[in-house]
């Protein structure tokens, strides 16, 4: 016997105690309202008066009367215990159901639901609490093992790519210097991707993980600190920046702020087009710190605007440059702190993407 069926055997006994421990009360309780009054009349009741059996009216004295109610208080025990046993087994029923649901769907069956019907009571209602737990669980797994395999597929790709260069050099008989600096420069640039994406699945690791320290943060310094390193790429690509930065301070780490600010950046410069622009700001609206990025470039479609914040999306397949994580660590930071990150396609092309934090967030 195993210890979960024990201790829900347990559960059962302390139940059936309780519920026959009140049947024996009320038994007790109402044999007594019976005979202290009938005690109580038969002590009044004069020596030249009838009997206590005249007085019961039903022809049975009060000695006798007393003797049937301690032998129907004995016989109570059994049949309160009984019917304790039956009631708490009832009672217990949906929460075996419960448990022997769970212990399938922990076994790997996360399919499977509870599924409780009526009565709706409050072990129902448990019921349909984890039946969304399970929900999200299993979308939860879903999504980790939809992320590990692509995550294994963008690592073998450039590994794999990696591999056939250097095969390809070596197996050339008349390679010379200048074949083989080239072979190197090209194995540099595949390892800097690699890097690249491991760094981006790291910041993206530590995203999902939380906030565990709440600093105070200038977001119009932090866009300032991200722009001067986004310069130069972007006048090399004919991208013209343009900033209107109001001094806001809020709460949150300031190495996740500063990354969700260089991926927004890196995302509107990388997915533009020459002669293009890219805008942020900083305000203050309210209670809240905001943070927008406008950028020009191809038309987005709307209805494909939410997919671009999972991680490993792309709006189009021949895209490259990118590693299809940007804005999933954008969206992880924002969620991270709370925050609010909203997107919208503009007419002419291109996304404007704004995240809101509170000024004043309620830290753990």
């Amino acid at each position: 016997m195993t210890p979960r069926k024990l201790a829900r055997r347990s559960l059962r006994t302390r139940l059936a105690l309780a519920y026959a421990a009140g049947i024996y009360a009320a038994g007790v309780l109402v044999l007594l309202f019976v005979a202290v009054p009938l005690a109580g009349v038969n002590a009044a009741t004069p020596v030249d008066r009838p009997s206590s059996r005249a007085i019961t009216g039903t022809g049975v004295g009060l000695p006798q009367l007393l003797t049937g109610s301690a032998v129907a208080l004995v016989l109570l025990i059994p049949v309160a215990l009984a019917l304790g046993w039956f009631v708490a087994g009832r009672f217990l029923h949906p929460l075996r159901a419960i448990t022997a649901t769970a212990q399938d769907i922990s076994a790997g069956n996360l399919h499977r639901r509870l599924d409780l019907g009526e009565p709706t009571d409050e072990l129902t209602a448990l019921g349909h609490t984890l039946d969304d737990l399970f929900a999200r669980l299993q979308g939860s797994f879903d999504a980790h093992r939809h992320f590990v395999a692509n995550a294994s597929h963008e690592l073998r790709t450039p590994l794999a790519g990696l591999r056939t260069l250097l095969e390809v050099a070596l197996a050339d008989p008349d390679a010379d210097a200048g074949t083989l600096r080239s072979v190197c420069q090209e194995a540099l640039a595949l390892g800097g991707y690699q890097e690249r994406l491991v760094h981006a699945l790291l910041t993206l690791a530590t995203s999902e993980r939380g906030v565990t320290r709440w600093d105070a943060l200038d977001l119009a310094h932090v866009a300032e600190t991200v722009l001067a390193s986004r310069r130069d790429q972007a006048t090399r690509k004919g991208i013209g920046l343009a900033e209107r930065l109001t001094s806001v301070v809020t709460a949150g780490d300031a190495r996740l702020v500063e990354s969700l600010v260089a991926n927004l950046l890196d995302n509107a410069i990388r997915h533009n087009h020459p002669d293009g622009h890219v805008e942020i700001t900083t305000r203050t609206c309210g209670a809240q710190a905001v943070l927008t990025v406008t950028n020009s470039g191809p038309v987005v479609p709307g209805d494909q605007i939410q997919r671009l914040f999972h991680p490993f999306q792309r709006l189009a397949p021949d895209r490259h440059g990118g590693h299809g994580l940007g804005l999933a660590i954008v969206d992880a930071v924002a969620r991270a702190h709370h925050a609010t990150l909203t997107a919208g396609a503009r007419p002419q092309g291109g996304l404007s993407i704004t995240v809101r934090f509170a000024r004043q967030p309620n830290r753990p």
